[in-house]
């Protein structure tokens, strides 16, 4: 992992075209913008873990239920 110090207004670039600013520190809070193409997904870490739970147990159903259903 890489660790980086920066301040209110300075930059972070990842690859060509990615832009994270820093907007603002108070306390133990830091806003950070986030600069990215419209085909690059951006989440917070809780929402990405859920969407992927959702997605595991969406690839779970029972087939065969579902079969029965759709006769």
């Amino acid at each position: 992992m890489l660790i980086l110090s920066r301040k209110i207004d300075q930059k972070i670039c990842i690859g060509n075209d990615i832009v994270l600013t820093i907007i603002d520190v108070k306390g133990d809070q830091v806003k950070i913008g986030v600069e990215a193409p419209n085909s690059v997904k951006v989440y917070r870490q809780e929402v990405f873990t859920a969407i992927q739970s959702e997605n595991t147990a969406a690839n779970n159903i029972d087939v065969d239920a579902l079969k029965k259903f759709f006769k």
